[in-house]
């Protein structure tokens, strides 16, 4: 098996094993990551090179396809106004990668991506206190052996 092979069957089985919770945040990497390729690639030689063009586009495309997945994966009966409100922002961050990928304007995705990432902590916060075992309060106290 070659490092490729191995590392994509660890991949898949890190996604096939993961909680809900750890989904979204390695949705959020992803974004995040795709996002600062985008914004990398976008220097003075930029508009020289037609191909790094279209891999900023295609950079753009992909974290606009993983804000819209976060989309579908919201629960907006049982999540409430916080879902609602991810929703309008997840819309909003749609809306600046396209315009940034238009306008070639790269203050447009580090807005999203600073965003994200502040998104992404929270969720990583959340999953952590939720993973956490919940300490007994109140605990019985050990039995006396010594007598």
């Amino acid at each position: 098996m070659s490092y490729n092979q191995a590392l994509s069957a660890y991949r898949e089985t890190r996604v096939r094993t993961a909680s809900q919770g750890s989904l979204i945040i390695m949705l959020y990497d992803e974004a995040i990551k795709q996002i600062g390729e985008a914004i990398a690639l976008n220097d003075d030689n930029f508009s020289k090179e037609p191909a790094r063009i279209e891999r900023f586009n295609n950079f753009i495309l992909k974290s606009q396809e993983i804000i819209t997945e976060l989309m579908a994966s919201l629960d907006l009966e049982a999540g409430g106004e916080i879902a609602k409100n991810l929703l309008s922002l997840y819309t909003y961050f749609n809306q600046q990668l396209l315009e940034g990928n238009i306008e070639k304007n790269t203050t447009k995705l580090v807005f999203v991506r600073d965003m994200m990432e502040q998104l992404r902590a929270a969720w990583a916060e959340i999953v952590n206190t939720a993973a956490a075992p919940q300490v007994q309060r109140n605990a019985p106290a050990g039995i006396n052996i010594a007598g």
